[in-house]
């Protein structure tokens, strides 16, 4: 017969004599991992639709820009951005928009992973605000170039549904440089595409 087990060290699969399995108890996340949670999954379509919202955001104030000398328009791009990595749309109003407005008009949602999602916000929060920094600087040249990269990769996003933050995320995964817990449903889909 087996030694009797402790109520701690007991599994789902460990049944008492009554019959009656217990679960294991998680430890519950803190009110500020909570707080600045990142869904997972994320629905695809509120993800391009933020993209969109980028887009015309970011092309309304490189317009701005390049005809008032005006530069806080790139500060209000940082701070969404800085937004959504902190808690994906929760925060954000271009993301509030893109959830509960545009997405649902789009059709039944299209689940994909939110860590990929989370880095690709990261990506474009940093680039924005790099490009915010250098126009303060007086580099308005760079600030450009910087908000035209950031363009062109929401524009992908937006318009094509190819995340260029999301694919990175995939390559620095495959490499070792991501570790596979950050993303389980990455990591299977990555060593299912490196098996011959």
């Amino acid at each position: 017969m087996a030694a009797p087990t402790s109520s701690a060290a007991r599994s789902v699969f460990d049944a008492p004599q009554g019959g009656q399995f217990i679960a294991p108890v998680e430890a519950r996340p803190s009110l500020l991992a909570r707080a600045f949670a990142f869904p997972n999954p994320v629905n695809e379509y509120a993800a391009r639709s933020t993209a969109g919202i980028i887009v015309v955001l970011s092309t309304a104030v490189l317009a701005a820009g390049l005809a008032t000398g005006a530069g806080w328009g790139l500060w209000v791009i940082a701070a969404g951005f800085w937004l959504r990595v902190a808690g994906g749309p929760r925060y954000s109003p271009a993301g509030r928009l893109a959830v509960h407005v545009i997405a649902p008009r789009l059709g039944p949602a299209r689940l994909v992973a939110g860590p990929p999602k989370r880095f690709a916000q990261g990506i474009g929060a940093v680039v924005s605000t790099a490009a915010a920094v250098l126009f303060a600087c007086g580099l308005a040249g760079a600030a450009g170039v910087a908000l035209g990269i950031l363009i062109v990769a929401a524009s992908l996003e937006a318009f094509a549904g190819f995340c260029l933050g999301c694919w990175l995320f995939g390559r620095l995964q495959l490499a070792g440089l991501v570790p596979a817990s950050a993303c389980e449903a990455c990591s299977d889909i990555a060593l299912r595409r490196r098996k011959p």
